[in-house]
């Protein structure tokens, strides 16, 4: 393992043409020269970058053999901020998988490759939608605490957030990993708490999945209930459900070794040469 987080390489940009507008977008590749192996494509959370995934994306590139790309989508890491007078719309995740991650790929000479993605809480959202959009592209999906419609836990957990963040040292925290945390951390709260989002619903999308499926949720997820997955499961024939006890909303970081091995099992199961 140590090896891989090694060739883990130092973030750079590139610059990409998305919604009209062209964007920085901070990219990482984990085990580049591994270029025989799948790829592995990590989609961070609401708040989150690819310094905040810290070096799990590695772990799991070591654990599976496989090489890694973790980005930061734009508004964070070191991407290109978002102007705190731009409102983020409410279709946001969908922009994210229509237009920005193709844009991503196209950019880095990935568009004929056929990744695995692993996406937490967000990322996991945009990561259903990617497979159901464009059901070609993408050989198999894990996804960790999705969303895939609204739930009052989740409004709920965000309102508390809400309070953290202005009572704490919560915006200092933040602020280490992003360029602008404060315009992170509003565009994600205004748009979860608005009143067009309590409508947003990705099942139906769901039903357009062809490839192979790990749904992963702590039991005790602070942001969701296991309708989340298991709804997955009902839409998505022979989805993979990984129920995981004494853990909450970040699966990889509760329970880590819980989520590689399985993780290691779905890949294996799915005709990936995963490491022995």
């Amino acid at each position: 393992m140590n090896d891989l987080i090694r060739t883990a390489e130092t973030p750079a940009l590139v610059q990409i043409e998305s919604m009209g507008r062209k964007i920085d977008i901070e990219y990482q590749w984990i085990a580049p020269e591994r270029n025989d192996r799948d790829l592995i494509i990590f989609l961070h959370e609401g708040l989150g970058s690819i310094s905040m995934w810290r070096d799990w994306p590695a772990q799991v590139c070591a654990a599976t053999g496989c090489r890694g790309l973790v980005y930061s989508r734009y508004g964070y890491g070191k991407s290109t901020p978002r102007p705190h007078d731009e409102a983020r719309p409410a279709d946001y995740l969908h922009i994210q998988a229509h237009d920005a991650l193709p844009a991503l790929l196209r950019a880095l000479g990935l568009e004929n490759e056929h990744p695995i993605l692993f996406g937490h809480s967000d990322g996991g959202s945009i990561a259903l939608l990617y497979a159901a959009l464009f059901p070609d592209a993408v050989r198999a999906i894990a996804v960790a605490a999705p969303h895939i419609f609204v739930e009052e836990v989740t409004l709920e957990g965000i309102r508390k957030a809400r309070g953290i963040y202005q009572s704490t040292d919560f915006p200092a925290r933040l602020a280490r990993h992003h360029l602008d945390g404060d315009s992170v951390f509003h565009a994600w709260v205004d748009v979860w708490l608005s009143a067009p989002f309590r409508s947003w619903n990705i099942e139906a999308f769901l039903d357009d999945i062809t490839c192979p499926v790990l749904a992963i949720q702590g039991i005790d997820d602070e942001y969701g209930t296991l309708e989340q997955i298991r709804g997955i499961a009902r839409r998505v024939k022979g989805t993979r459900l990984l129920e995981i006890p004494a853990c909450g909303h970040s699966p990889q970081r509760d329970q880590s070794q819980a989520v590689i091995d399985g993780l290691r099992a779905f890949l294996a199961e799915n005709g990936v040469n995963v490491e022995p």
